[in-house]
């Protein structure tokens, strides 16, 4: 038995909760799976791992193996990316993923300057509104906008997004610039339902440093951005969201900002992966863009 092997083995079963899945990321025959951690617990002395038809989780000499198994792999893979070709020039595959709209007016559009910088990274990108689990995904890193919930998952901030108040010049005509806050009580919005948490999500106004909520009612409803600007372009009323989702159709004049003295909160973005798991180098220099593509502003 290949100790390393077992060991990473072992690893990904805790972190994906299954068996098959495990041996699939790892290229091993999935018959193998069940073998390699027999005889590792065989040597060991030690049941790790408790398997029903329904889910795979630790016992307590399980847990602490995997957190020290966590440990010493972190170790063996920095130190063979400080001595490996990959240091010097990067290279393989992430997986990372975003939401869809940072995806197609930011992203995109930057990516040719990253693979020109390192050719030998190819970009695996799930678009997706929702938030993900990175382990059980298979995920190196996801960009999040908004304040984050407590996770063990490591956070680097990339940026704090500003957000703007609009609506289409039709829906405008037909029911007035709103002036104030006030004006706000014979106007309608675009609902943006959460993804996540399934909630909708109140306007929000910055008046002298406090924010001020506002739910208007409303005759749509959306989970995704895209669909929440194509609702407001098709005059079903106010939409809140970050700038740079909008700044072509403002200077198009397809849409207009309203309110602009009591613009939304800007949103923070951060970009998050595993604390558990080596940030390889190839993620490492594409974290480090992110952070300089975001610094340039967005």
């Amino acid at each position: 038995m290949d100790h390393l092997v077992a060991m990473r083995l072992f690893v990904r079963i805790v972190e994906l909760k299954s068996f098959s899945r495990a041996a699939e990321q790892l290229e091993l025959p999935r018959g193998s799976a069940t073998q390699i951690i027999k005889q590792l617990e065989a040597r060991l002395g030690v049941k790790l791992l408790l398997r029903t038809t329904r889910q795979v989780r630790t016992t307590v000499d399980g847990e602490l193996y995997y957190a020290r198994c966590s440990a010493i792999l972190t170790e063996i893979d920095e130190v063979e990316a400080a001595f490996s070709q990959a240091a010097r020039q990067p290279e393989g595959r992430i997986r990372i993923n975003m939401s869809s709209s940072l995806c197609r007016h930011v992203l995109i559009p930057a990516l040719p300057g990253f693979c020109a910088r390192y050719p030998d990274i190819v970009l695996d990108i799930g678009v997706q509104d929702k938030q993900i689990d990175l382990i059980s995904e298979g995920v190196d890193c996801v960009l999040r906008i908004g304040e984050l919930r407590d996770s063990a998952l490591v956070a680097r901030p990339l940026a704090r997004l500003e957000q703007i108040t609009c609506a289409s010049p039709a829906y405008l005509a037909r029911h007035g610039v709103p002036e104030n806050l006030d004006a706000l009580s014979r106007h309608r919005m675009v609902d943006y339902i959460s993804a996540s948490s399934g909630r909708s999500i109140p306007m929000e106004f910055d008046v002298d440093g406090h924010i001020a909520y506002r739910t208007l009612p409303a005759s749509v409803a959306v989970n995704n951005g895209d669909a929440y600007v194509a609702a407001c372009e098709a005059d079903f009323g106010i939409i809140q969201l970050p700038t740079y989702h909008v700044r072509e159709r403002l200077k198009t004049g397809v849409l207009v900002e309203i309110l602009p003295q009591h613009r939304p909160p800007p949103l923070p973005l951060h970009v998050l992966y595993p604390q558990n798991r080596h940030l390889s180098q190839r993620v490492r220099v594409f974290v480090d863009w992110l952070a300089e593509l975001f610094a340039g502003g967005v």
